[in-house]
Formats: C-alpha cells, sequence, structure tokens
C-alpha cells in the first residue's frame, strides 16, 4: 500500500510540473483581458476582435499529449457547438513549448484539429506570452470572458467541471453555469475553481 501511494505522489507532481508560473499570476476576476493575435491551424491569425457579434468569449488553454486535456477533448468540442450559436465563441490556445513536448508542435495541432473535427480556433502561442498575460498553469484551463462596454471582463477561471475523469460523474458545470448565468444577465454562481491537469511545458524551465 505504502509503494501505490509513492507511485500515486510521483504521478501527481509530474502531472502538475509547470504549475508554478514564471511570471506574474494573471487575470483575476473582474479584470480586463487583453485582445491577442495568434496563428490558428488553418494559418489564418486569430484574435477575439475577428467576432464583433460576440456577447463573450470560452478561452481554454489546452494541448494535445495532457491525459487530462484528452479526457476533456469532447467536452470541448461540445461547449464550442452549445455556445457558438449563442455567440458566445470558444478559443483553444495551446502554449505548450514542443521542444519539451513534441506532440505539442503546430503540425500536430493541425493534426489533432483535423482527426477530432475541431469547429472552434485552435492557436498557437509561440511565444507564451498570451498563456503568461492571462495566468494560465495548466491544460486545460479556462478563463470565460464577458464583452460589456468595449471591455473583454474575466467572470469565471479555473476547470471546466468538477469530474475529470468521468463524464458521467459530473455534478458542478462550472462552465456552463458560468455561461449561462451571464447570457441570462445574472451573476456567475461559482467565479473561480482549481485548474486540474498537466502543468504548461515553459521556455528555459
Amino acid at each position: 500500500m505504502k509503494g501505490i501511494k509513492v507511485v500515486i505522489a510521483v504521478m501527481v507532481s509530474g502531472m502538475m510540473l509547470g504549475a508554478a508560473l514564471p511570471h506574474n499570476a494573471g487575470y483575476k476576476v473582474g479584470d480586463d483581458a487583453m485582445d491577442f493575435e495568434l496563428k490558428n491551424v488553418n494559418g489564418k491569425m486569430v484574435s477575439m476582435s475577428d467576432f464583433p457579434s460576440a456577447k463573450g468569449f470560452i478561452v481554454i488553454f489546452d494541448c494535445n499529449t495532457c491525459p487530462y486535456s484528452k479526457a476533456y477533448n469532447s467536452r470541448i468540442i461540445a461547449l464550442s457547438r452549445k455556445y457558438m450559436p449563442l455567440n458566445f465563441p470558444l478559443i483553444a490556445i495551446n502554449a505548450n513549448d514542443p521542444s519539451i513536448s513534441t506532440g505539442d508542435s503546430f503540425e500536430e495541432m493541425v493534426k489533432v484539429a483535423a482527426e477530432k473535427g475541431y469547429d472552434f480556433p485552435y492557436l498557437v502561442d509561440a511565444t507564451q506570452e498570451v498563456a503568461k498575460t492571462y495566468g494560465a498553469t495548466n491544460t486545460p484551463h479556462v478563463f470565460v470572458l464577458q464583452k460589456a462596454a468595449g471591455h473583454l471582463k474575466v467572470a469565471y477561471v479555473g476547470t471546466i467541471d468538477d469530474n475529470a475523469r468521468k463524464p458521467s460523474g459530473v455534478t458542478r458545470r462550472y462552465v456552463e453555469d458560468a455561461v449561462d448565468a451571464l447570457l441570462a444577465g445574472r451573476p456567475v454562481p461559482v467565479t473561480q475553481t482549481k485548474a486540474l491537469g498537466c502543468g504548461i511545458k515553459w521556455k528555459g524551465v
């Protein structure tokens, strides 16, 4: 039993490696978020200003390789398909250093997006500056932004729901609850949770 506990501890430590930010803490709920312009898997540059009718955005720092990202993949696709028609688009961003995680190269991002049928932008943060500014630490790490008076306000930060391993076991859908509340003009019920996943692979760390 002791040996099993040690193995689990090592696995958890490895999964969370990189969670300590090599930069400032990033955005808090209520902060104004910056726009960005990053390359999409189709080769075109994408920014949030490309969505003038958007009421807000679901920005997810994600990757190809993390087991947590893979577990949430279908749920991320479902979020996009639910909220894009409601003018609340989802944008995924991969900030992993491909020299550390070769499965997260731009070429591999293109392959994954095609295989999974992504209908949302999947952008590469090659300099990692966007991830640093937002304060992303893990994959996946979600920032729900509300567009108000020309600003992008951070309304929720954290994980997608309360059960990464088992979709059928989910009881709290934090991102859906946040977006539904914003669309209905209600306060977001839970504004922050802990982002669970693999640590972002930072350059020079």
